[in-house]
């Protein structure tokens, strides 16, 4: 297993959840904290050597994380998923 951090920058927002293959896209339980300097933060735990997609939504808007590892396609979606390499 390995801890992965999202720290996602958006001080106007009231909330922020990102969601991907590491939580079955559930965003229940993927929110992350608000923190004073107007960041959201969090921590997951998921297993290494793997490839995960993912997104952020933040409140109610998908976006992606613009330093991901890579891009790939979602038809589902009609666009772009985040790729992360652990």
């Amino acid at each position: 297993m390995c801890k992965v951090t999202f720290t996602v920058p958006a001080k106007e927002a009231n909330e922020v959840v990102v969601v991907g293959d590491f939580n079955n896209w559930n965003s229940k339980e993927a929110c992350l904290k608000k923190l004073k300097n107007g960041n959201f933060k969090g921590t997951f735990e998921v297993p290494k050597d793997m490839t995960y997609e993912f997104r952020y939504i933040i409140d109610g808007t998908y976006t992606n994380e613009a330093e991901a590892d890579a891009f790939k396609w979602n038809d589902y979606a009609g666009t772009e998923n985040a790729v992360l390499y652990v």
